[in-house]
């Protein structure tokens, strides 16, 4: 791997800010600089087949009519349609005249007048790494509606394991026309294990303070949740090893956090992925070991163009000349991507050339 992916079309390679150096602040900067509100939302909610409800968020696009290509965006662990960078994705698919739809996670949306309250979901289940039941099933409603819109699909982290493991279960049948994968944790016992030292464990203690929080609550309003989590360790968790056990894994019906880990992990999936998918990663990244970048890209299927960075942090990938010009790479060249795979666009004028083979 080199200091910066080689181009992805038209848009360069990586070249990080001289301002943020270091993973930890390519991590945080975003979280702490970038606006929230950047996009009107059209909401909708979404009726499950087992009685809960999905919300998805609708960015549409002045050009409208049912050929116009879609973007679904899927959000990272305990984010939303307002977190910044499916905020800076839906900007840059617009631009390129895409319309946009944001899967928020059950549990995870959020009241457009109040963003630090979060929604309640109306089943005993929450989401998780490798949950893709919902996802086939969001997919499959947008592309009945209009079959004539092309669609494609991006995922962020979280929702990057969740888009790859999908790809991967639906082979050829997945119902989208290209997809993108951007600071992926291919192996969720890797991540998990690689959190639990040095500065891992501050960005741990933030997640499990709303993830614990929502488990509790579960455990307090569905009796059949109550009898899955394991309520005492999970006020105690300070690891996601520890929180999984305790809670994401018995509520899901997984055996414990090891067997989560090796079900949902999408590294064992990438190999039977059929779909032009473009995967995003920085060997920096805090949430990961680097050695999984390199067994992620081994095991990947000839469909796969797998990127890695030198650095980036997770979900930074943060460029430009000065902190008042930040450019967010990894979201402009993964739209840039994707809207070269979607057939009629691509000859279009100003369309993105292909990008020459990954190093």
């Amino acid at each position: 791997m080199s200091d910066g992916a080689r181009d992805i079309g038209r848009d360069g390679p990586f070249r990080p800010a001289w301002w943020l150096p270091g993973r930890n602040l390519q991590t945080v900067w975003g979280r702490l600089a970038r606006d929230r509100r950047l996009v009107p939302f059209r909401r909708e909610i979404l009726e499950t087949p087992d009685g809960d409800a999905l919300v998805l968020d609708h960015a549409d696009h002045p050009q409208t009519g049912p050929q116009v290509p879609r973007l679904l965006v899927l959000h990272g662990l305990e984010g939303s349609s307002y977190s910044v960078y499916v905020q800076g994705i839906l900007v840059e698919a617009a631009r390129r005249g895409l319309r946009g739809t944001v899967l928020n996670f059950r549990s995870c949306a959020r009241d457009p007048r109040d963003l630090s309250r979060m929604l309640p979901n109306r089943r005993p289940r929450l989401y998780h790494s490798g949950e893709t039941e919902d996802l086939d099933f969001v997919v499959r409603t947008l592309a009945d509606r209009e079959p004539g819109a092309p669609m494609v699909a991006v995922g962020v982290s979280l929702g990057g394991n969740v888009l790859l493991k999908w790809l991967g279960e639906r082979g050829s049948s997945a119902r989208v026309a290209a997809a993108a994968a951007l600071s992926t944790p291919y192996d969720l016992a890797a991540s998990a294990r690689h959190l639990e030292s040095r500065l891992g464990r501050l960005y741990v203690g933030g997640f499990l303070a709303t993830l614990r929080r929502k488990a509790l609550d579960a455990s307090r309003r569905f009796p059949e949740a109550a009898s899955r989590i394991d309520v005492a360790r999970t006020h105690r968790a300070r690891s996601f090893w520890e929180f999984d056990d305790a809670a994401t894994a018995p509520l899901h019906g997984f055996a414990g956090a090891d067997d989560y880990y090796r079900r949902s992990s999408s590294l064992g999936f990438l190999v039977s992925i059929a779909t032009p998918t473009l995967c995003v990663s920085s060997a920096d990244d805090p949430f990961l070991p680097a050695g999984i970048l390199e067994r992620a890209r081994a095991a990947a299927s000839p469909h796969v163009d797998f990127r890695a960075t030198e650095r980036g942090g997770h979900i930074g990938f943060v460029a430009g000349s000065a902190p008042w010009r930040p450019d967010y790479w990894a979201e402009r060249a993964a739209v840039a991507w994707l809207t070269n795979h979607i057939p009629e666009k691509r000859n279009e004028p100003g369309s993105v050339e292909n990008a020459p083979p990954a190093p």
